[in-house]
């Protein structure tokens, strides 16, 4: 593996147009003292670039090239698509976006167009066009950062223009206007279509709104901003082949099916703003890592957003400790990052971020956060033996975009929260410093030794073929609970769900029993024992084992006495199936045992509260997210990682 990039790549958003010229001098020179190498320019500077229609002003962005190249600093351009100036809307009220309640969105924020505006389309790419043209060439130019967190604000439109271009969406899936009727099961509460003229976007109802109708809806609202950024992409790519592109992600993020977008994208980039006042924050955040190293396919990735200190946005916005701030950054970096970037270089003076932290804050660069800024920078650019190396990995969970939207629908049987069901599988491999994938379903998986599936609830017959395939072949698979009950249809499975997943699994499953509302919020409701014994929460099946011998049963509750984990012998592999949710020590000792079976060790002998392990190319990091010093044991000696630090081992 190698990298994009020459060096870690560090700096953050620079908005020079929010500033007099005569601070400008002052960036650039507070940008070599902290080390910067890269500047991403220009993300909502479209009203300043074509201030009226058709009028465009570069002269400013000259200069501001100009400069940056003087002092050694690369730049990331932006399209500066991603907040419309307020002209268009007044040209082309049409483009502005509509709630599912009707309600059309005005200016005066960002991100106000619709992702099937003709109009925005119309007038961003023309802006595009003009950026290629001019900066295309300039010997500053790094790489190029398409439009800016896409669906944040407004992942899904109403308006009159989605509603055909929805209509068109399906007719290219579906052919026949029969074949939408017979995929949306619309025989059920009188809803046959004759035409699809006569479809519409799933907006406000009077009841529940047809579940597949709802997933297709979601489905399109990502495709089609993907298309504008494949748009942008494209001209882009056609005047400047040699620069790569990108735009950024937002973690775990559901209005955007990542894996369709990386796939267009080349590099993967993420924003990342974890809550410094929760000390469990780690956890999603190394798992957010692992997924955006993951979408590239093991390929390095930027962090092209943090903060130092604080966010603005949130109830109360708590400050990252002193330490934080380099500790997630170099968490970012082991996990597969080759550049360290944050919203934004310079504290803004007004505006709705001006609480937003940044790399120089309102007090200048005589302060702690800058102080932090120049010591990282200047770490980050020792750091060439990790710089391109792969981050190995012999463990995947899968992740599927669809499953994540049915499982969270209305009329389903409880409630869930799909992340929260990842993050608990995934926290005990992190614990333990063992290093996870993530997957795409349907794709082939052998290349791991264990794989888990939790709550894949909307599979398609060939996702399901793929695990059995791995199994069958010689790996491990943990099952949880509402897996392959429905089809990529959201057509139950019927006769026992699972699908191809019950010779896999060799059992079936009779009933749910999801556990009643409030009875597992404090203290596990349900206990299992057996070979694994453990409390549980949330979920309770009838399951008839048929090949599958059984490790755990329910102690109580419904389904008590019944199987709660089975095992299965299938071809070289093994599969697990787990009825229930284990508690942490419970889903911790049934991995361990998994894991065993796969020859699969961690990086971890011993752990504590808030610490971690991975290793990069022959590197070991060891982090300490917590407030206090923990002692952990790494090859069979114990060593101590201090608060809100690490240490380096290679």
């Amino acid at each position: 593996m190698t990298s994009l990039f020459p060096s870690v790549r560090f700096g953050g958003d620079y908005n020079p147009d929010q500033w007099p010229r005569e601070v400008w001098d002052e960036d650039v020179v507070l940008m070599q003292r902290a080390g910067v190498t890269t500047a991403t320019v220009g993300v909502f500077s479209w009203a300043r670039l074509e201030p009226s229609p058709g009028a465009f002003d570069f002269e400013w962005l000259d200069d501001v090239f100009a400069r940056l190249h003087a002092g050694g600093i690369r730049v990331m351009m932006a399209t500066a698509t991603a907040s419309p100036p307020p002209w268009l809307a007044a040209l082309h009220p049409e483009s502005l976006p509509v709630t599912a309640s009707g309600v059309r969105l005005t200016v005066g924020s960002r991100q106000q167009y619709s992702p099937s505006s003709s109009a925005y389309r119309e007038y961003a790419l023309r802006l595009v066009q003009k950026l290629a043209e001019r900066y295309g060439d300039h010997p500053a130019l790094e790489a190029w950062h398409v439009g800016n967190e896409y669906a944040c604000h407004v992942p899904r439109s109403y308006d009159a223009e989605s509603i055909a271009a929805f209509r068109a969406w399906l007719e290219a899936r579906y052919g026949t206007i029969a074949d939408l009727n017979a995929a949306w099961g619309t025989s059920f509460w009188s809803q046959g279509y004759g035409s699809f003229d006569e479809v519409h976007a799933p907006a406000d109802a009077p009841s529940f709104k047809n579940p597949t109708q709802v997933l297709d809806f979601d489905r399109f609202s990502s495709d089609a901003l993907l298309a504008l950024f494949t748009a942008e992409r494209d001209i882009l790519r056609a005047a400047t082949p040699s620069i790569p592109i990108t735009t950024n992600f937002m973690g775990f993020f559901k209005d955007a099916d990542y894996w369709k977008w990386a796939k267009q994208m080349d590099f993967i980039t993420d924003d990342s703003y974890p809550d410094p006042s929760d000390p469990n924050s780690y956890v999603q955040l190394a798992a957010s890592r692992d997924l955006m190293r993951s979408l590239g396919g093991g390929k390095p990735w930027l962090l092209m957003e943090q903060t130092t200190a604080a966010v603005n946005w949130r109830p109360r916005n708590a400050v990252k400790p002193v330490g934080v701030n380099r500790l997630q950054s170099l968490q970012a970096h082991a996990r597969g990052a080759d550049g360290i970037l944050y919203f934004q270089w310079r504290q803004a003076k007004a505006g709705a971020e001006k609480f937003h932290s940044a790399m120089v804050p309102h007090g200048g660069a005589d302060t702690r956060v800058f102080r932090e800024v120049e010591a990282l920078g200047a770490e980050l650019a020792t750091l060439t033996d990790t710089l391109g190396t792969d981050v190995p990995a012999r463990v995947a969970i899968l992740i599927d975009w669809d499953s994540w939207h049915a499982l969270e629908q209305d009329a389903v049987p409880t409630k869930l929260s799909y992340i929260e069901q990842l993050l608990a599988w995934y926290r005990p491999l992190l614990d333990s410093g063992v290093t996870v994938d993530f997957a795409e379903a349907g794709t082939d998986l052998s290349a791991y030794s264990v794989v888990i599936v939790p709550v894949f609830v909307a599979a398609t017959d060939a996702a399901l073929v793929a695990i059995d395939d791995f199994v069958a072949g010689g790996g491990r698979a943990v099952v949880t609970f509402q897996s392959a009950v429905l089809d990529e249809r959201l057509h139950v499975r019927l006769g026992g769900y699972l699908g191809q997943l019950q010779q896999t699994l060799g059992v079936s499953v009779e009933e749910f029993a999801p556990v009643a509302a409030g009875e597992s919020d404090d203290l596990p409701a349900l206990a299992i024992s057996g070979g694994i014994t453990s409390g549980a929460t949330l979920w309770q099946e009838i399951v008839n084992p048929t090949t599958a011998e059984v490790v755990s049963t329910f102690s109580d509750g419904f389904a008590a006495g019944l199987p709660a984990i089975t095992r299965n012998s299938r071809g070289e592999g093994a599969a697990w199936y787990v009825a229930t949710l284990p508690d942490r020590g419970g889903i911790a000792e049934l991995l361990g045992q998994v894991l065993a079976e796969a020859g699969v060790t961690g990086e971890l002998e011993s752990s504590a509260q808030g610490v971690e392990a991975v290793r990069r190319g022959g590197t070991l990091f060891v982090f300490n997210h917590s407030a206090v010093d923990a002692e952990v044991s790494i090859g069979g000696s114990p060593t101590v990682v201090p608060a809100h630090d690490l240490i380096i081992v290679g």
